[in-house]
C-alpha cells in the first residue's frame, strides 16, 4: 500500500454556488467537508430545488469564508464579499434581497447544522476530487491555463504517477489518508457552471464544450466518507 500522492489543495464552501476558500486543514464529517454548502437559498419558483450559478451564473463573484473556529455546535459566522466589495454577513436581510435581483426569483436563506447537511445541498456525493495530472493535460488539450475553481472540487490531488484522468479508474477504491479514508464511487459529470471563471466571473462557453468534445462530459470523480478526521493539506494518501 504505497504513497498514490498528496492532497495539494483543499476547497470548501460555506454557501452554495458562491466561490470559497481555501484552507490549510478541515475537519470531515460524514457528509463532507466541514461546512461545505452548510448555507443555501432555496429557490421558491422551483419548491425544494436551490438556487444555484446555473439560474444565476453572477452568484460565483461572491465569496464566502468562515470567520473564526470550526465548531461542533453551530458553524462560525460566514462573511460574504460582493463582487463591488460590499461585505455581509449571513444573517444581513440585503443579501436575501441582492440575491433575488441577481436572479430575479424570490428565495428563502437555509443554514443546516454541522452536524447535518444534506446530499442535495453538497451536490451529488459527499466530496468531490480532481486531480492536477487532468487539469495540465485539459491545459494541453485547449490551449489555456484552467483555473481549478472552476470545477468546484473539494479535494484537489497531486499524483505519484503524472497519468491524466486515472481516478477514472479509481471507482471502488479507497483513498486512505493518516486519519480520513474515502471511497471513491462515481465520476462527476458536468454542467454550465464550469463556464463561469471564477476570476472575472464571466461566461465562457468553450469549457463546457471542450469538456465534452475530449471527456464525454466527465471530469473529476465523487466520493463518500468512509472515515472521518482531520485533513491537512500536503497530506500522503494511498490506493486500496
Amino acid at each position: 500500500m504505497g504513497k498514490a500522492g498528496k492532497l495539494q489543495t483543499i476547497m470548501r464552501h460555506p454557501v452554495k454556488s458562491f466561490s470559497g476558500e481555501s484552507v490549510q486543514s478541515v475537519e470531515v464529517k460524514s457528509y463532507g467537508v466541514y461546512g461545505d454548502r452548510s448555507h443555501a437559498f432555496m429557490d421558491e419558483t422551483r419548491p425544494g430545488k436551490y438556487l444555484t450559478a446555473t439560474q444565476a451564473p453572477g452568484m460565483i463573484g461572491y465569496s464566502a469564508v468562515f470567520k473564526g473556529e470550526e465548531k461542533e455546535e453551530e458553524f462560525p459566522e460566514i462573511l460574504i464579499k460582493t463582487p463591488e466589495g460590499t461585505r455581509y454577513s449571513w444573517q444581513d436581510n440585503l443579501l436575501k434581497e441582492e440575491m433575488e435581483r441577481l436572479s430575479g426569483r424570490k428565495v428563502k436563506p437555509v443554514k443546516y447544522s454541522p452536524s447535518h447537511v444534506p446530499i442535495g445541498a453538497i451536490e451529488e456525493e459527499n466530496i468531490l476530487i480532481v486531480t492536477l495530472s487532468s487539469l495540465k493535460k485539459m491545459e494541453e488539450l485547449i490551449g489555456k491555463r484552467i483555473d481549478h475553481r472552476r470545477f468546484r472540487a473539494n479535494l484537489v490531488l497531486d499524483l505519484e504517477e503524472d497519468i491524466p484522468f486515472q481516478e477514472e479508474t479509481w471507482y471502488g477504491k479507497k483513498l486512505v489518508f493518516k486519519e480520513v479514508e474515502l471511497k471513491v464511487e462515481r465520476p462527476c459529470e458536468r454542467c454550465s457552471i464550469i463556464n463561469i471563471d471564477p476570476e472575472e466571473n464571466r461566461i465562457t462557453p468553450e469549457m463546457l464544450k471542450n469538456i465534452y468534445k475530449y471527456r464525454d462530459n466527465i471530469f473529476g470523480v465523487y466520493a463518500s466518507v468512509k472515515r472521518t478526521g482531520r485533513l491537512s493539506r500536503g497530506e500522503a494518501f494511498s490506493l486500496v
